[in-house]
């Protein structure tokens, strides 16, 4: 773990938390989750379902998950690549991406099958549980709603706006969470229109769009610190990012 993920873990106080590994299988290919949840804990809990950016499994959604431990959730960093296809390199991580991103049912049935995996857990409460994601995992936990996945909320951090198939009447149920930069060349504001457009037809019951100022592509991964390409990590952007997280989920799984 980098200095700056021990540093983002710390702002979360400590707590005892139970960590494993969650193997599934999705349409013939084995995924490898990594779960987090509060150790010793009695009763079904809400879960949480974070969804990776890009470089797939990295220590980042590791340690998201964590920090929603030690706040009392079951999260399960979830595996949209595949244990046997984790990106070496930026290079690899487009390609993975632009596979799912051009093949919508399959980043559907990949972000779902996560879901299921994490509902299956014992310790979570079925009817309390939100999708999650950073940058194209933010884009998937948006495809979770669109597909009609039963969940309590999805969230989005500096994720991807458009798709191939948008939202269908009545489609999206729980209530939406989008959290975007206003300088993320990726996501621009005519993106940020189409998407609450699509919101609308689709009567979305309950949806938010907050921008920051000044943030760029994945403000909210410590480390990244790529201007010249349109992403930088921004601490105020991430603190304020993470408290409306937590707003969220106390409105919307308790």
């Amino acid at each position: 773990m980098t200095p700056e993920l021990q540093r983002l873990l710390d702002t979360v106080p400590a707590a005892d938390v139970e960590t494993g590994t969650v193997r599934l299988t999705s349409g013939g290919t084995d995924l490898e989750g990594y779960l987090a949840a509060p150790a010793g804990a009695e009763g079904r809990r809400p879960g949480v379902l974070v969804l990776h950016d890009w470089a797939g499994m990295t220590d980042h959604v590791r340690v998201r998950a964590q920090m929603l431990a030690r706040l009392g959730h079951v999260a399960l960093a979830g595996d949209v690549f595949g244990r046997d296809h984790q990106p070496a390199d930026q290079g690899e991580s487009q390609q993975l991406a632009g596979r799912f991103y051009g093949d919508v049912p399959l980043f559907r049935e990949r972000v779902l099958a996560n879901l299921e995996a994490l509902r299956a857990d014992p310790r979570v409460d079925p009817s309390r549980v939100v999708v999650m994601g950073y940058c194209f995992g933010g884009s998937g936990a948006l495809e979770a709603a669109r597909a009609g996945a039963d969940v309590a909320g999805v969230v989005s951090f500096h994720g991807g706006l458009g798709t191939g198939a948008p939202a269908e009447p009545g489609s999206i149920t729980g209530s939406v969470l989008v959290l975007t930069g206003a300088d993320d060349p990726m996501v621009p504001i005519s993106a940020v229109q189409e998407f609450e457009d699509e919101l609308r037809a689709a009567g979305a019951p309950d949806w938010q769009v907050v921008t920051y100022s000044g943030a760029l592509h994945a403000f909210a991964v410590p480390g990244v610190d790529a201007p010249e390409h349109g992403a930088a990590y921004q601490e105020t952007a991430d603190r304020r990012s993470w408290r409306a997280l937590q707003d969220f989920l106390g409105e919307v799984v308790g």
